[in-house]
């Protein structure tokens, strides 16, 4: 496994400006390592994608980022300190498959900012905005969960989003939707970004990584093979994993 895994200098990875920083995190569980010595940087206004084969460690990584699951070891930071209650609501997750609360779509909305302490006028006028951007006005009353996966999609983005985070983690949110259903998230991504939002992406489109990223973290067996530039990555990788996997030649991350 040595071989398809680049001895990486923390130089090449660690940003001075980073908005979220991780130091030698590693995470076990049944009595595996599936998370090993990863260090990174996360820097603000950029967006990072986390990619690699099946099993490599992806969506167990971005939610140890977020703070939904403890590591064995290591050290995540956010803005150079231990992330408090502040540095966890300036984040933001969304899932592979939304995660729909009983209730309809504006009711969803508006729980999202009363966790925050939204309300009154304030409140309304955002959760009319959030419906509108995510196409969704026609919809305010309709049970959340009845919507079609497209709809929940945008959704719990708007959902994120509403609440103005300075960070967004997506785990692979396009990755059982139409094009049509694609494209529309994609956008709503882009918007987010645009107004500041940084954000960090689980993907395995080749495609989807060219149009949304500006950076890859490419994993294989819970480890970091290497990190750059998306056209660096993908068109010229250094590891011998990110070569096979952009080839089609690896589909699965072996684990420790």
């Amino acid at each position: 496994m040595r071989d398809l895994v680049m001895d990486i200098a923390p130089a090449e990875i660690i940003a001075n400006s980073s908005l979220l920083e991780v130091r030698d995190l590693s995470f076990e569980a049944g009595g595996k390592r599936l998370i090993q010595d990863v260090s990174l940087a996360i820097p603000e206004g950029r967006r990072t994608l986390i990619m690699g084969a099946n099993g490599a460690g992806k969506s167990l990584l971005l939610r140890l980022l977020h703070g939904l699951l403890p590591p064995s070891s290591g050290q995540i930071l956010w803005q150079g300190a231990a992330p408090d209650r502040a540095a966890r609501r300036a984040q933001a997750m969304v899932f592979q498959r939304p995660v729909m609360l009983r209730r309809s779509v504006l009711a969803n909305l508006n729980f999202a900012l009363s966790v925050h302490g939204i309300r009154g006028t304030r409140r309304a006028a955002e959760v009319e905005r959030a419906l509108d951007m995510a196409g969704l006005t026609d919809l305010a009353r309709r049970p959340a969960r009845i919507l079609s996966g497209g709809e929940q999609q945008r959704l719990a983005l708007a959902r994120a989003l509403i609440c103005k985070p300075r960070l967004l983690f997506l785990d692979e949110p396009t990755s059982s939707l139409d094009p049509a259903s694609t494209q529309r998230i994609e956008d709503l991504i882009n918007a987010a970004h645009a107004r500041g939002v940084t954000i960090v992406m689980v993907t395995h489109d080749l495609g989807q990584a060219r149009r949304m990223g500006d950076a890859v973290i490419f994993l294989h067996s819970g480890q970091v093979a290497e990190s750059g530039p998306v056209d660096q990555v993908l068109c010229r990788p250094r590891s011998e994993a990110a070569r096979a996997w952009t080839q089609g030649r690896l589909y699965t991350s072996p684990t420790f």
